[in-house]
């Protein structure tokens, strides 16, 4: 059998000096079930194991530097790599135009969204759950870089995929309170429940803010145990990483 590639490149036209890469499951040392690459300080791993593992992908990815590690909350709140200093800062969202400074946010079903400018003097990355993008964490990213929406390029990265995220009628109501035409994203489920399509939740919001040149969001996390760790399949597991940064 072929092995699988440790991570996942985006295919979308960015401008040569940025760089921008998520991780898989593969390729690490944690034990099962954070087996093998987590990159989650937070979920119960052994540390050891965790600084390991960044090591190893900080050294794979020739980063120069630490990346800008968060502690994610759902939230809407947006920092600057030039001002975060602590990685557990309470933030969704990461931008910069320095380069050699990577922006990275962690996932296990939750959509993460990289975004670079068509001049390749930005990037930003950014964690979009259903609460973040119904919060308005992609404008506060937008905000955060002050480019025009439309010179910017966005990609989607390996999430839930819209056959798996049932959601209650809650969250449809929600997003239908933001703009009536996301009911296009819900499918009816069971017992009154819903399918939601967090891509096209997220392609929805891109567009709306400005931003159409939108890529990647072909994934489910959920079905590819071989690939993805994932929240909802197994609860208890590991994270991955979405990095976008500048070479110079």
């Amino acid at each position: 059998m072929v092995d699988e590639p440790l991570f996942i490149f985006p295919d979308w036209p960015a401008p040569a000096q940025v760089r921008a890469v998520s991780t898989t499951r593969l390729g690490g040392v944690s034990l099962s079930p954070y087996d093998s690459l987590n990159l989650g300080a937070h979920v119960g791993d052994n540390p050891a194991a965790v600084a390991a593992n960044r090591q190893r992908l900080r050294r794979l990815l020739g980063l120069p530097t630490e990346p800008a590690w968060l502690n994610q909350v759902h939230g809407n709140t947006v920092v600057a790599v030039e001002r975060h200093a602590d990685p557990a800062v309470e933030a969704d969202a990461v931008y910069t135009g320095e380069p050699g400074r990577a922006c990275v946010v962690m996932t296990a079903d939750c959509l993460p969204v990289l975004l670079c400018d068509r001049a390749g003097a930005g990037v930003a990355a950014i964690h979009a759950g259903w609460r973040g993008l119904r919060a308005g964490v992609i404008e506060a990213a937008l905000a955060g870089m002050a480019c025009p929406p439309n010179r910017l390029l966005a990609w989607l990265g390996p999430a839930i995929g819209p056959k798996r995220f049932e959601v209650g009628e809650e969250v449809r109501q929600a997003f239908l309170s933001l703009d009536r035409e996301n009911a296009a994203c819900f499918r009816p489920s069971i017992m009154g429940r819903w399918l939601a399509d967090i891509y096209a939740l997220a392609r929805r919001q891109l567009h709306t803010l400005g931003v159409s040149a939108v890529y990647g969001g072909d994934w489910c996390t959920f079905t590819d145990s071989q690939r993805f760790f994932s929240y909802r399949r197994d609860e208890r597991t590991g994270r991955m990483a979405s990095l976008i940064w500048l070479t110079g």
